[in-house]
């Protein structure tokens, strides 16, 4: 069960940080191209990998996967600073411009 937590969601960094990278998602030998304007949720399920989510802005943590490799540009509004390090929500959080990140999928 997902636990809610009161805070707002990061501010989202700018324009020029929304480009295209890439999610290597590592258990599915899968990598995924995420252009800018689409979340790495919803350019995941387009390749068919399923991943669980309710409310799609960051604030639930129903989404919450594993990191195993990048830098993630973080803006949701429910993982700590210390969950940070490990986990993001890609339903809105991102990877910089050009850069690839891994995901345990």
């Amino acid at each position: 069960m997902p636990r809610f937590r009161l805070r707002r969601p990061e501010p989202a960094p700018a324009a020029s940080s929304e480009g295209r990278f890439e999610v290597e998602l590592r258990r599915s030998g899968r990598t995924v191209a995420v252009p800018p304007g689409v979340t790495v949720l919803d350019a995941i399920r387009a390749r068919g990998v399923e991943i669980e989510s309710m409310c799609r802005s960051g604030i639930c943590g129903s989404c919450q996967t594993r990191v195993l490799a990048g830098r993630v540009e973080h803006r949701d509004g429910f993982l700590t600073e210390e969950e940070r390090e490990r986990f993001m929500t890609p339903c809105v959080s991102r990877a910089p411009a050009g850069e690839r990140i891994v995901l345990d999928l």
